[in-house]
């Protein structure tokens, strides 16, 4: 912080201590965190329907709100670059194919900035730890303090890590190094760091976790500590869930088919030979499994529940971290995932031991189809498609001094680019004219006060999946499939199109659809020269 902007501060603050008898944490901007989780089903955490443990974020819904329409884009480095740009990936050359330093899509246009450099003019400090996947570095985007941890097919032994971009060593197999908790560790030394040295700024930080991301790496106390929960199977899980997320009052309609011609997004033949005959590449009835296929779906569910409980135990840390620096009551705490669950199977990295116990470093599994179904409860696809299974994500709001009905729910419709022009809103960044492109979303303020109705125009694209939604009407096609469309206002779970009903709806709407798409590569083309 300037010296001019300290001395305004103060000045601010002997006004309000004396002439309107407040402190001085009253005038103080709110701190902002945003948690992310990689690959993580719309109804796996506890306070989503799911029976995974996760009281800490079920505490932080308990005492802030819980959004049941907020969409991601249905992939990783798309979403990471909506999030932190405010724009639609497609807007900044983010959803092409991977390939390039720092992560999948393609190269950023210089007016595309990150969050941080916003809120650096209203004082902000910024820190980020874990996963990135979006081009260029931390430090190099406006983030003060940076652990980076780019290598995601080890949980155990990364080869690839950086501290504030930086290269450090590769760690070593059996060293004690868990990601997870790595991520949170740095996070917290970020904040101790923040309260020794500057804490007279507000700060944001931005923990992206790579879990319950492939492969499933879990530490042994936590898959022990998750037992035998899924021995029923992913059949039975599903219903139980969807009786709960009923309960809570989520979703309506009904519970969507499981579509049992489904697979992967993507076919690896070669991974199905490795790891033997207990995978299974469709989501098919679970009692037409034989016992080996059984044991072996069983063990990765309670692998991936047993990543996610460490998760949230990790969280569990950050959040007493807050509070030790008395943070917590104003600090803006944000919980989302990246995309849905994935049904993506692969052997990449190190390979995959059949020997070895699951879990374990030696190991390659994926979630599969099966349960992937099951943690996307109760939507239809996966990660990489773009009907409500593949970009519908728990959005968790805590923020004890700004958010005065705690435990409610918001439905109304959002996305991952409401996230910036949220925290500029309230940060007080308010002179945007420099953009070149206007920010697509909206502040997401009124609706901490109030359920607002809002009829969003959302869009999505990605690897030929297609969608857009026009208030409760959206609009939607997988890859080489017809369009199809729903009323979610009584059928979120996109059970019935409606598109031959309605065919001058769905026609308007992919004229629309089409319109957008062609702006987009226009204006990207345009400032991109």
């Amino acid at each position: 912080m300037t010296l001019k902007k300290r001395t305004r501060f103060g000045v601010n603050i002997i006004l309000c201590l004396f002439i309107f008898g407040c402190s001085p944490e009253e005038l103080r901007p709110p701190n902002v965190m945003i948690i992310m989780a990689d690959d993580l089903g719309y109804s796996d955490l506890g306070c989503y329907g799911g029976e995974i443990n996760t009281p800490n974020l079920d505490k932080l819904a308990a005492n802030g709100l819980r959004f049941s329409q907020f969409y991601n884009t249905g992939r990783c480095w798309p979403t990471r670059a909506a999030l932190m740009t405010g724009y639609y990936p497609q807007q900044v050359g983010r959803d092409k194919a991977p390939g390039i330093k720092g992560g999948g899509g393609g190269k950023r246009p210089d007016w595309a900035s990150l969050l941080p450099n916003h809120i650096k003019k209203a004082g902000y400090r910024s820190y980020h730890s874990g996963k990135w996947h979006i081009d260029g570095m931390p430090l190099e985007n406006g983030f003060d303090l940076s652990y980076y941890l780019k290598d995601q097919s080890r949980f155990f032994n990364p080869t690839v890590h950086y501290e504030n971009d930086q290269e450090l060593p590769p760690i070593s197999k059996n060293s004690g190094f868990y990601g997870t908790i790595e991520i949170a560790n740095k996070a917290i030394e970020q904040l101790k760091s923040h309260e020794k040295t500057n804490s007279d700024q507000p700060f944001f930080s931005y923990v992206a976790f790579t879990a319950p991301h492939f492969p499933l790496h879990a530490l042994p106390e936590d898959i022990a500590e998750v037992g035998d929960r899924y021995a029923a199977g992913w059949d039975q899980a599903r219903a139980k869930r969807w009786e709960r997320i009923q309960k809570i009052g989520l979703v309506k309609g009904q519970l969507s088919e499981v579509e049992r011609a489904v697979g992967p997004p993507y076919h690896f033949p070669d991974a199905l030979e490795i790891l033997g005959d207990g995978e299974v590449n469709r989501p098919i009835p679970w009692d037409s499994l034989n016992e080996n296929q059984k044991v072996f779906q069983i063990d990765k569910m309670t692998i991936h529940a047993a990543m996610v409980e460490r998760m949230d135990k990790e969280i569990g840390k950050i959040i007493y971290q807050l509070k030790e620096m008395n943070a917590l009551e104003n600090t803006l705490i944000l919980f989302l995932s990246d995309n849905g669950a994935s049904a993506e199977i692969m052997v990449r990295a190190d390979g995959h031991d059949s020997a070895a116990a699951p879990g374990t470093a030696e190991t390659y599994l994926c979630l599969g189809p099966g349960w992937s179904n099951m943690c996307n409860t109760p939507f239809r696809r996966h990660k990489t498609w773009v009907h409500e299974g593949g970009t519908s994500t728990p959005f968790i709001a805590h923020w004890p001094k700004g958010i005065d009905s705690p435990g409610e729910l918001r439905k109304a419709p959002g996305h991952v680019i409401d996230v910036v022009p949220t925290i500029l809103d309230l940060v007080g960044v308010t002179n945007l004219a420099s953009l070149e492109i206007p920010l697509p979303g909206e502040s997401l303020k009124p609706f901490f006060a109030e359920d607002i109705q809002r009829d969003a125009e959302l869009w999505w694209h990605h690897e030929g999946n297609s969608a857009m939604r026009v208030g409760d009407w959206k609009l939607v096609a997988a890859k080489d499939e017809s369009w199809e469309l729903y009323d979610l206002s009584t059928d979120r779970t996109e059970t019935k199109d409606l598109s031959s009903e309605f065919p001058e709806r769905a026609h308007k709407m992919e004229l629309e659809w089409n319109k957008i798409l062609g702006e987009t590569r226009d204006v990207t083309s345009q400032k991109n020269e």
